[in-house]
């Protein structure tokens, strides 16, 4: 017994139900057409994810469902295809004054136009991004469908990091394991799911199918990289990541196996094994961490101003490490023609930094215009000077040069339609060392979840790789080298205001990203003072990051959805015995 099965490693649009079931409809088609029996679509599929509060509305809930019976009504002539669709299910119902939820995150296997079962996710995940158990109810039972003469499992996503629904799904009679998901990307992600799949296949004996999501959905970035391991864990085929495909494994029962007819009696330990066409799926090589942050970032990029319609991107390019970083990525995710770069100097702004841009915009072919802030700059002080009569200069002037930055790019956004780009990283974030209505200013954060530290080490990777075919060597040698500068004051950089980047940053991923205490982050060598200074900066700037715009989440723990600390706070932590 053999069976051709098809993952549509796809890349939806949350809300857009009928592209979403014109694409699952289309998907299926080709993979008939070469063969296959069966088709997995990643998790909630039909509606994209994360759908957020769009789960609450029973017009959604009602139309997802109406997406789905379209696709099996346009399926129905391909009677021998199996198609498994992701979708919510189910609506509210009133508990005395209150609405208690009866959504399920489910999946209903489609073959012959109809839907023969649907099957609801049993584990919700409620950390990091995970907000399930705010909008479904956590399902029962086991589904176990047949396709092509073999019986698969169905999995959704958390339930395959868990031991009870694989073993169920065994029990049932399962010969293969198909997980489908919707599982975020960060760094180590990728071998993080195959290491605990490996396990899950190991411990069932069953060879598994992990079908994934694809493509940028606001802060959050899916890396696809779906896989096939065989019953011992090893991997069979992985799908290539950051990218659409439509790929294909055959799983083969040996005629020995084939006598096990009935679900109660399972066949032997790794009775079905994978056949991979070795021209038509090859495991990738494996990448290098930088590749797979600037393919996430890309995609970030690509997807939110694609899916959001917007007709290009602007960004103030000040001949720094963080703008040059900002202005390489759009150009490989959007092209030259859809990017623009604005120099605006300042009183301050040193000659290189006017040359480096220029050379920059030079190198990737976008348009580059130079904007003097000084006239503007000298207006509001002037128009402040009565009021600011004796008191010296000090951040006042400078967060005054930020924000009329922010005010000419926010201006060229609303007469050309483009969106803003800021530039700020995860070290600026955290510490504060950023300007509300200054740089802060605009639509799409592209580098915040990055250390500055990582800045530097992802800006020297991209100069000597060419990923998208951009020309290597797109920033100037000396923006990575020089000192990071605000140029907002005479002779500034950033080393003034805050502990070395290396030390910053090394406190703000044990205490931010790892949750380690501040005596713990002592303990492994660092100066206490700094360590406090640090947690306490990170706590006064929370007011400034609520009023971030959204960014590419490519950690573990990014501020966003991963970070929920209250503005109004008078915890600190110190270290122990103090108060």
């Amino acid at each position: 017994m053999t069976l051709k099965l098809a993952i549509a490693q796809s890349n939806f649009v949350v809300g857009d139900l009928a592209g979403n079931a014109q694409k699952i409809i289309d998907a299926a088609r080709r993979a008939h057409a070469q063969g296959a029996r069966l088709l997995l679509t990643p998790e909630l599929s039909i509606c994209g994810y994360p759908a957020e509060d769009l789960f609450l509305r029973p017009a959604f809930i009602a139309a997802c469902n109406d997406a789905v019976n379209s696709v099996a009504a346009s399926l129905a002539d391909l009677d021998d295809m199996t198609v498994v669709v992701g979708h919510p299910v189910g609506g509210d119902v009133r508990e005395r004054s209150r609405r208690v939820p009866l959504r399920h995150n489910a999946a209903s296997v489609i073959r012959a136009g109809r839907v023969i079962a649907t099957h609801a996710k049993r584990e919700l995940p409620n950390y990091q991004v995970f907000d399930e158990r705010r909008y479904f109810t956590p399902g029962k039972g086991v589904c176990v469908f047949e396709a092509g003469g073999l019986r698969i499992g169905l999995l959704i996503c958390e339930d395959a990091w868990f031991d009870e629904p694989a073993q169920l799904a065994h029990a049932a009679g399962a010969q293969i394991l198909a997980v489908i998901n919707a599982s975020p990307y960060h760094v180590g992600k990728e071998g993080e799911r195959i290491e605990r799949m490996a396990a899950r296949a190991r411990a069932q004996s069953l060879p598994l199918v992990y079908a994934h999501l694809v493509g940028g959905q606001d802060e959050v970035v899916f890396d696809g990289a779906s896989f096939a391991l065989q019953a011992d864990g090893s991997l069979a085929m992985e799908a290539p990541s950051f990218r659409e495909a439509l790929v294909y494994v055959e799983a083969v029962e040996p005629a020995c196996a084939q006598a096990h007819a009935s679900p109660a009696d399972s066949p032997p330990a790794a009775a079905v094994r994978w056949r991979v066409d070795a021209q038509a799926s090859v495991i990738p090589a494996p990448r290098p961490r930088q590749a797979q942050l600037w393919d996430a970032l890309v995609l970030g990029v690509r997807d939110y101003i694609g899916k959001n319609r917007f007709p290009g991107v602007i960004l103030g390019l000040s001949g720094g490490i963080d703008s040059a970083l900002v202005l390489a990525i759009a150009v490989d995710a959007l092209g030259p023609d859809k990017v623009r770069a604005v120099m605006m100097p300042s009183p301050y702004t040193a000659d290189i930094s006017w040359m480096d841009a220029r050379e920059m915009a030079r190198r990737l072919g976008v348009r580059y215009d130079e904007i003097s802030i000084r006239p503007v700059f000298e207006s509001f002080k002037a128009s402040l000077a009565q009021e600011f009569a004796g008191r010296s200069e000090d951040a006042t002037e400078e967060n005054i040069q930020a924000r009329i930055r922010g005010t000419l790019l926010m201006a060229l956004s609303n007469k050309f339609g483009a969106i803003v780009l800021t530039t700020g990283n995860k070290s600026e974030m955290a510490t504060g060392y950023c300007t509300l209505y200054g740089d802060m200013a605009g639509g799409f954060a592209v580098i915040k979840d990055l250390l500055k530290t990582t800045v530097f080490e992802l800006a020297r990777w991209r100069n000597e790789n060419d990923p998208y075919g951009r020309g290597a060597q797109p920033i100037p040698q000396r923006i990575i080298t020089r000192p990071p500068s605000a140029e907002l004051r005479p002779d500034q950089t950033d080393q003034d205001s805050l502990p070395p980047y290396d030390i910053l940053d090394g406190i703000l991923s044990r205490y931010m990203e790892e949750d380690q205490s501040v005596d713990e982050i002592i303990a492994a060598g660092y100066d206490p003072a700094t360590v406090e200074r640090v947690v306490r900066l990170l706590k006064i700037n929370e007011y400034k990051r609520r009023q971030a715009p959204a960014g590419i989440r490519v950690t573990h723990r990014s501020f966003g959805k991963d970070w929920r600390y209250p503005i109004t706070n008078r915890f600190t932590e110190t270290a122990k015995g103090k108060p």
